[in-house]
């Protein structure tokens, strides 16, 4: 199925959202069911996981994370050189830092970096200066600094890919399911190649 397709016709002409990088990788299936439920109420689907992950970003989202000017929060960002759109979770204006906040990190998947990336990017074409990526664990308290992608060739090569694959994927085309990955895939009950 192409991009397009399961992007849905009221989307902005064909762009990705962020969150389907790290979706993609972990399932290219997992996009598919995604679109299906559309708006419907995430409890239907969302696992505790999912719904303890929503709420720590419930401030962001809300923009009442700090009322410091110098901080965006939130914002609304797309990327046209590689067709991508979402929302940023911090900038720190005065550092020239993007931050990415998590609940807990336990590891740092290339999902996670490749969401990153593509706010970096979208910050950038809206003419910000991003001199530093991050990602923040909040239960922890701990940062992690990421590198840039320019300073980082493989790594951006494979972002880059990422979206290549997305934007050809077909859902009819051979899929081998993971188990590990559809134990914990919360569209298992839906996937007709799941191995649950």
């Amino acid at each position: 199925m192409p991009a397009l397709d399961f992007l849905g016709a009221d989307y902005m002409e064909d762009y990705i959202q962020i969150s389907f990088l790290n979706d993609f990788i972990f399932c290219p299936r997992s996009i598919y069911f995604h679109q299906l439920f559309g708006r419907r109420d995430t409890r239907l689907y969302q696992d505790r996981p999912q719904v303890l992950g929503k709420a720590s970003h419930k401030a962001i989202d809300s923009r009442k994370y700090t009322s410091r000017r110098n901080v965006l929060q939130g914002t609304e960002i797309f990327c046209r050189k590689y067709g991508l759109c979402g929302k940023i979770d911090i900038y720190y204006i005065d550092s020239h830092t993007l931050a990415e906040r998590k609940r807990k990190i336990k590891n740092i998947y290339d999902g996670y970096c490749f969401q990153l990336y593509a706010q970096y990017f979208g910050l950038r074409e809206m003419g910000y200066l991003v001199q530093k990526i991050q990602f923040y664990s909040m239960q922890d308290n701990k940062t992690y600094p990421i590198e840039l992608p320019e300073n980082n060739p493989e790594m951006l090569k494979k972002f880059e890919n990422t979206i290549d694959k997305i934007n050809s994927y077909d859902l009819s085309e051979s899929f081998t399911p993971n188990p590990k990955k559809c134990k914990n895939c919360i569209y298992q009950p839906l996937c007709d190649l799941s191995l649950c």
